[in-house]
């Protein structure tokens, strides 16, 4: 039989055959994009010829094309629709692609010609484009640790094998407590619950195979679950599930792992050099220093804990009004924050979710990208990898722009969270290659016939996520090195948080905030109540947040600590955690820092993108209109069609014109006077 992923792909818009794709056509397709990518590779290293930027440097651009066509399948549905044949095939090659890795970012003949065009560059005659390329390049060999001695060299290859295999594992540890805990409720457990959250423990339970309700660990359901259920024991109950996941002992306990993920980043920094994995990490990105992120989180803290302490306080009476005596606990601030916004602000979740349709709010993602940047979204009818996952085709005055891939309901076989990704990234070497950009996402799926209606936050998500997807969408550039998303950690969330602000702009609620029963648009006053409550709780949200960046940033600062939880813990006793907010994300379940070295030392990086996206936005309020033509080109031209094709402050002075400083955030996020 032959293997799909290796055949041409010749259906529309040369998308991958997903109907005909078997788990088991994987592997052997791993096999020949590996095996043509080492003879690639070895031509490009053993050339007879002096090194130029095409035979060495765009040649390195094509070498791995079979190699990056597989792998932008598999590990997209590794993430988004897992299998246990997927999973084992996952951890078989965590260390087969890491070991790939390095054999190239260590070829000593591939580093010399590199190298040599980097020192001559100035005798080249290379665009701005190009030199950004080679620098990057050289930047990358040298810190995957080319330009150290054998033995070096050689440790470093062991070193990334074994954090492929550990990232790995705690990213399925972390799936499988996911998966596995489900909390049945009987009727009177529903007490208190909108239709809307008994709908979804419904479907959760039709999707287990099971009768009546469940609730999971889904944050979707999980969220308005501690919001609106009155049971304070299950509120209890369903809170530590929440907060154990990767933490219950057994298998799929992630403690150790943590630790020695640590212990081996630490050991990667030292053998380039580095003090500590964080001076390693930072380098590259627009902080550059320990320090310098430190000093953003802590700027930020001291306002957001008075406000949460503050907010704990009203809380707190509002329990003890209801009889509950005893402090605020974790498991009771969403309940009584919820019962206060109606109170204050006159805002009712079961009220206010019917005029966030996922498909209203799909529509007004694609709306406000077509008045800021004229793209047009068409549906396609086609068979995808999941039943949920839809696509459409992305146009700009006839031309075609992209494929965008919407798959946003919850499952089992899909890992928590929101997240943007490519089947195809952007590049014109070699021919003008457009891309193929997913948006994954978490919302709870109705029962059939019903609606699917979101959260206010969840409505957000889904314009975070559509902002990095205009990100890869809309660029322009010749080498897919620096294309779309390819830019520094702490830049790379400014799309996606900018483009969040859209979603607050009364024209876009008016036009597409629709009740779903109805069709009638949201009321004036309702609305108006919902924009002023946008800062509501942003205390609680700040504090988590910082908790778990500071955190991040004490694992990777110093020594690798033998005991991350007691790491952790001190942080937390240092900075004066509330005892009523957890950490957003704790160490067992920081996937953000322990599957992967993606924002290892980096979870900062959102709020260092927010400095810039409040002030981004107030570019459009300067001009009188959150629609200007003139400051919408000019965000496409500096920054999303660029990709990394500059510095990330360069690219920001471009559109802005100067570098912001944190009072935009603390006025958005409702911390300082506004005025």
């Amino acid at each position: 039989m032959t293997n799909p992923l290796l055949e041409p792909w010749t259906g529309p818009f040369q998308l991958p055959p997903f109907p005909a794709i078997r788990d088991e056509d994987f592997g052997p397709a791993f096999e020949a994009g590996l095996a043509e990518a080492r003879r690639n590779i070895a031509k490009i290293a053993g050339s007879a010829e002096a090194p130029t930027f095409a035979n060495t440097i765009e040649a390195l651009e094509l070498a791995e094309e079979v190699l990056d066509r597989v792998s932008g399948v598999f590990y997209n549905l590794a993430g988004a629709d897992s299998t246990p044949a997927r999973e084992a095939l996952q951890r078989e090659l965590a260390p087969k692609m890491a070991a790939f890795s390095s054999e190239v970012t260590m070829n000593a003949d591939l580093f010399a010609r590199i190298d040599t065009l980097w020192q001559g560059q100035d005798t080249l005659t290379l665009t701005d484009e190009q030199r950004r390329v080679l620098e990057l390049y050289r930047r990358m060999f040298v810190r995957a640790g080319a330009a150290l001695d054998e033995a070096g060299r050689k440790r470093m290859a062991e070193v990334k094998e074994l954090l492929a295999v550990l990232s790995t594992q705690f990213s399925q540890n972390l799936l499988a407590d996911e998966r596995d805990w489900f909390l049945p409720l009987e009727k009177a457990d529903l007490e208190g619950l909108p239709g809307f959250v008994v709908t979804a423990a419904r479907s959760a339970a039709a999707e287990r195979g099971r009768e009546g309700h469940v609730l999971t660990l889904s944050r979707s359901l999980i969220v308005p679950f501690l919001q609106f259920s009155s049971r304070r024991d299950l509120r209890e109950t369903a809170w530590r599930a929440w907060v154990a996941r990767g933490a219950n002992g057994g298998e799929t306990d992630n403690r150790a792992l943590a630790a020695e993920i640590l212990k081996l980043r630490e050991e990667r920094a030292k053998l380039l050099g580095y003090d500590s994995f964080a001076a390693y990490k930072l380098e590259t990105e627009m902080a550059k220093t320990p320090g310098a992120v430190r000093d953003l989180l802590m700027r930020v803290w001291e306002p957001a804990r008075a406000k949460a302490e503050a907010d704990g306080a009203v809380l707190t009476g509002m329990m003890q009004g209801d009889g509950v005596n005893g402090p605020l606990e974790p498991w009771d601030w969403r309940y009584y924050s919820e019962k206060r916004r109606l109170a204050e602000h006159d805002l009712d979740e079961a009220e206010l979710k019917p005029y966030f349709g996922l498909d209203a709010m799909i529509q007004a993602a694609f709306d406000t990208a077509h008045r800021l940047f004229g793209l047009d979204f068409k549906p396609l009818d086609l068979t995808l990898y999941h039943p949920d996952a839809r696509a459409w085709e992305v146009t700009r005055d006839g031309r075609h722009m992209a494929v965008f891939i919407g798959d946003y309901f919850a499952r089992g076989s899909k890992r928590s969270g929101a997240w943007c990704s490519s089947f195809r990234g952007q590049r014109k070497l070699g021919g003008d290659r457009r891309p193929v950009v997913v948006n994954v996402c978490n919302f709870a799926k109705p029962a059939a016939g019903e609606p699917a209606l979101l959260s206010w936050d969840d409505a957000r998500t889904l314009f975070h996520e559509f902002g990095h997807a205009l990100h890869a969408m809309l660029s322009d550039v010749t080498y897919g090195f620096i294309a779309g998303t390819s830019v520094a950690r702490d830049f790379v969330e400014l799309p996606s948080q900018l483009y969040e602000h859209w979603l607050e702009v009364p024209q876009v609620l008016d036009r597409h905030a629709r009740h779903a029963a109805t069709g009638a648009p949201m009321p004036a006053d309702l609305r108006d109540r919902l924009i002023a409550a946008a800062t509501y709780d942003q205390g609680f949200a700040t504090v988590e947040y910082i908790a778990s960046a500071l955190v991040d940033l004490a694992f990777h600062e110093g020594a690798a600590p033998a005991d991350p939880m007691a790491v952790q813990a001190g942080v937390l006793e240092k900075i004066g955690m509330p005892a009523a907010i957890p950490m957003r994300h704790a160490t067992p379940h920081f996937a953000h820092v322990f599957s992967g070295d993606g924002y290892s030392s980096g979870y900062y990086s959102y709020m260092w993108s927010e400095v810039m996206d409040a002030d981004a936005f107030d570019a459009f309020r300067e001009a009188g209109d959150a629609f200007d033509p003139a400051t919408a080109k000019r965000l496409e031209e500096a920054i999303l069609s660029a990709g990394g094709s500059r510095e990330a402050d360069t690219l920001y002075r471009a559109f802005r014109g100067r570098m912001p400083g944190v009072e935009p955030l603390l006025r958005g996020r409702g911390l300082v006077d506004a005025g």
